[in-house]
């Protein structure tokens, strides 16, 4: 027998750091439910979603047969009910089973797609749009960003004008999730010339004369999700199509962008946790001048360093969560959860791929594709700059800004 390996360089089981305090026995139990539909549905066919540009429709029904589509929206509306701690849960569930951004983005669209319509539509509304999409039948995008806009919602310039009983809408949308593939978009239209006072959300049909994706667009990530360009030339739609009441939809916009920013930040420290375990292992699993990775300091020191900033993020995320739920105005901290989140993905899932090493920099490693899809995190759902700025207004800090 050869002599006995160091205890320093003797192997151990990779780590896999899967979080559960913070959770109720049902959210762990979803939790865990979201894991194990992954490996029986995600895991054998999400390569070649990435490379397909897009997920199947009929994913959608998959999720709803198995009771995940729902979470979060009241039953009365044809969801599974349960708060935004729930829907962390599950999405925390995703995340660490190893969902791209893509996925995530396109088969929850209806996350940004529904609420407005639920909140503030009509009961035909609900029943035509609403149902069908949590039944996984249809698929719903919300159409806000502009060519020329970004994150200035207030300035957005697509137009619709009353005509008779009808609603007929001129101008254009940018880098709108699941647009290709859906069913219809709820669109944020000016209806009136008083800035951020005069917008309305339509709900535009997909095969509306007049509707048309211009183009799908290739995209350094989110390589799952279908984005598009949407053109509205002269596009008419029944006047019952407004969601709500007239000149309100910037009102019911920001309303939503706190879970939104909540669940990005969810999705921020989800892909940082599976860059850590995936790095983790690697780490323990390579050999290099004769002994494994972990067993140089240095890199040792680095997941430590990636694992305190998970547990940050992830922390602070869910403590945002509970307080939303619990009734509290979190604006301004869902912007700085978001921020400490998607910063904290960037710099975990660079850390990955330096690990990794060569194998990092491969379209084959998983690492890689976390490494592209986290940079759209501190852009989309507003900017890191806007929404510091918010923040900064929002807490007092601004000229002239009231606490």
């Amino acid at each position: 027998m050869g002599p006995r390996p160091s205890r320093q360089h003797r192997r151990e089981p990779p780590v896999n750091y899967s979080p559960t305090y913070g959770w109720t026995e049902e959210q762990l139990a979803l939790k865990h439910s979201a894991m194990e539909f992954t490996k029986r549905e995600v895991t054998p066919n999400i390569d070649q979603w990435e490379k397909d540009g897009e997920i199947p429709r009929e994913f959608q029904k998959t999720l709803a047969a198995a009771g995940l589509l729902g979470v979060g929206v009241p039953e009365e509306f044809g969801g599974d009910g349960g708060t935004l701690m729930d829907i962390c849960a599950l999405q925390e569930g995703f995340m660490e089973a190893g969902w791209s951004g893509g996925l995530m983005a396109s088969a929850f669209t209806h996350g940004i797609a529904i609420p407005h319509i639920i909140q503030n539509g009509s009961k035909e509304l609900i029943d035509t749009w609403v149902r069908p999409v949590l039944a996984g039948d249809l698929i719903g995008s919300l159409g806000v960003t502009e060519p020329g806009t970004g994150s200035d919602v207030a300035g957005l310039t697509t137009r619709a004008v009353r005509d008779g009983d009808e609603w007929v809408i001129n101008g254009s949308k940018m880098f709108i999730t699941s647009s290709v593939r859906g069913d219809f978009v709820t669109t944020a239209c000016r209806t009136s010339d008083n800035g951020a006072h005069g917008l309305s959300l339509i709900v535009v049909p997909k095969g509306t004369p007049g509707f048309t994706v211009s183009r799908k667009l290739d995209k350094m990530g989110w390589l799952a999700s279908d984005t598009g360009e949407l053109t509205y030339d002269n596009v008419r739609v029944p006047l019952t199509n407004l969601v709500g009441e007239e000149n309100h939809a910037f009102y019911y916009i920001a309303n939503n962008f706190v879970t939104e920013r909540i669940w990005l930040a969810l999705m921020g420290y989800g892909h940082a946790l599976r860059c850590l375990n995936l790095a983790a292992k690697y780490c323990q699993d390579r050999d290099t001048f004769g002994k494994p990775l972990v067993a140089n300091q240095v890199v040792r020191a680095k997941l430590v360093e990636m694992r305190r900033q998970v547990e940050i993020a992830r922390s602070y995320t869910l403590e945002i969560a509970r307080r939303y739920d619990a009734g509290e105005t979190v604006i301004a901290e869902a912007c700085m959860a978001k921020q400490t989140a998607v910063d904290t993905s960037v710099w975990v899932a660079d850390q990955a791929v330096q690990l990794h090493g060569g194998m990092g920099y491969m379209r084959e490693s998983e690492v890689e594709r976390h490494y592209r899809d986290v940079r759209l995190l501190p852009i989309g759902g507003g900017s890191t700059e806007v929404l510091t700025d918010l923040a900064a207004r929002l807490l007092g800090y601004a000229p002239g800004a009231k606490k």
